[in-house]
């Protein structure tokens, strides 16, 4: 049997585990040699599938190719709201998390703050942040009793949050929800952010956004391991 190579393991992996972080070795390779980036993209292309990453998060994974959606979900699937089975108020609950934690967190990173969340002189001239030096938390009381009642009281909601954390979209520690692996890679943020800001829940996140945000340095925000509980992708 031939050896594989680094592509072939680096798809593999992804595969298996559905994340991996940027600083794996092999991602880290991969990000700075286009040869290699190209070759996982035809290895995953071959079974209609994608590398999906962006500078903004500290993660990268996998994803359905556009073309073989359809094949995959049928009219039907790609019809509905999500592809992973997801309740709707349990998408609801993705939006307003996602809202809540990235676009602050993007914030944070375009004016290139860190932890201190300080603007410095030449601020422009400094390497990105990484996401779990910028990503705030949200406070699980703050959450329950801002939005609770549009998104099924408590027992809804925390089999909501349970159901986002199995599939990476958000950790849990305690009483606080930080982003997970995927909240920052599986959602289009052009697509998202416009809608969000501009939307009816603009108004309602502003006021929310002073009482359910944690600073990122009020508790440690390592994300999980690769091999964290997840299902499908996309």
């Amino acid at each position: 049997m031939t050896q594989p190579d680094d592509a072939a393991l680096l798809a593999a992996e992804l595969l298996a585990r559905r994340w991996l972080p940027r600083q794996h070795p092999r991602v880290r390779r991969a990000l700075v040699d286009a040869d290699l980036w190209a070759a996982v993209q035809d290895r995953l292309a071959a079974v209609g599938l994608r590398l999906v990453d962006n500078i903004y998060a500290d993660h990268v994974t996998v994803a359905l190719l556009r073309p073989v959606e359809n094949a995959v979900f049928g009219d039907t699937g790609l019809a509905t709201h999500n592809n992973i089975d997801l309740p709707r108020d349990a998408i609801s609950l993705l939006v307003v998390l996602w809202a809540l934690i990235v676009l602050p967190k993007r914030e944070r990173q375009g004016a290139r703050q860190g932890d201190a969340g300080q603007a410095e002189m030449f601020a422009a001239e400094r390497p990105l942040p990484a996401a779990r030096q910028t990503s705030p938390v949200v406070a699980y009381r703050a959450l329950l009793a801002d939005f609770g009642a549009q998104l099924g009281r408590k027992t809804r909601l925390d089999a909501n949050l349970k159901r986002l954390e199995n599939h990476g979209f958000i950790v849990r520690r305690g009483d606080d929800i930080a982003e997970g692996p995927l909240l920052d890679l599986l959602l289009d943020y052009d697509v998202l952010a416009p809608r969000v800001l501009e939307g009816t829940l603009a108004e309602v996140l502003q006021r929310a956004r002073q009482r359910v945000l944690v600073e990122p340095d009020a508790l440690p925000v390592d994300t999980p391991g690769p091999d964290a509980e997840a299902s499908t992708t996309d």
